[in-house]
């Protein structure tokens, strides 16, 4: 690990410059947010990441993007609800470790979800997903209540009022974390209703991420989980 960040290798190509030591200074390499990047520049960059022997996360990964991805790196992984892509390094991967349980509101936050579980399976933790278990049928959720507390952390995303992540922090003795949603009709605001909400959780141990942010969600998981 570099003693100075003067001192960190990065590849300039012009267009981006990649951080080469970002996984020994944070514990996980660069993660390209692939949203308004060319195709061109998005496959340097990820090959630039591979050749140096890093694996490789792209989050927000459009239809054009992924096509291109998949027929220049075949054997990546792309997650298309989430619309993720990853491209593990040549080195032989650890065994998964901790459990991380992802939990929706609806089936129509399950694009965040996905995003944040293949973050947290791209950082080497097993996930779980429970989907479908809002506050409107309090029971779904009741009846996952033993599979919630075998969790490690939870993540937890809602749209809507927000209300899920301060009811299962009000069962569990996990850290949650939880994940606005721009779900919602015109009062939901995309989804700052649901962040007060959870900012303003009455449960204790809740952490909040802002709005469809999945990926961070699972970054905050996986340092509790790696500590």
């Amino acid at each position: 690990m570099p003693s100075h960040l003067e001192d960190a290798a990065t590849v300039d190509l012009g267009f981006a410059r990649i951080d080469l030591t970002r996984k020994h200074r944070c514990g996980f390499p660069e993660v390209i947010y692939a949203e308004g990047k060319a195709v061109d520049g998005l496959i340097q960059i990820v090959s630039t990441l591979h050749t140096a022997g890093q694996g490789c996360l792209a989050t927000r990964v459009n239809e054009a993007q992924s096509a291109a991805l998949l027929s220049t790196f075949p054997h990546a992984v792309q997650e298309r609800i989430g619309r993720t892509f990853w491209l593990p390094s040549s080195n032989q991967p650890s065994p998964p470790t901790g459990n991380i349980i992802v939990v929706t509101a609806g089936t129509a936050d399950l694009p965040v979800a996905h995003e944040a579980l293949a973050t947290a399976q791209a950082m080497g933790i097993n996930t779980e997903l429970i989907a479908d278990v809002g506050v409107a049928g309090l029971h779904r959720l009741l009846a996952q209540l033993d599979r919630l507390r075998q969790a490690d952390v939870l993540i937890v995303v809602a749209g809507m009022e927000g209300a899920l992540p301060s009811v299962v922090a009000g069962l569990v003795s996990v850290p949650v974390i939880a994940v606005p949603t721009s779900v919602g009709y015109g009062a939901s605001y995309q989804g700052i209703a649901a962040l007060l909400g959870m900012l303003n959780s009455c449960a204790s141990g809740v952490a909040v991420v802002n709005i469809d942010n999945g990926f961070g969600a699972a970054c905050i998981a996986s340092k509790i989980n790696h500590l």
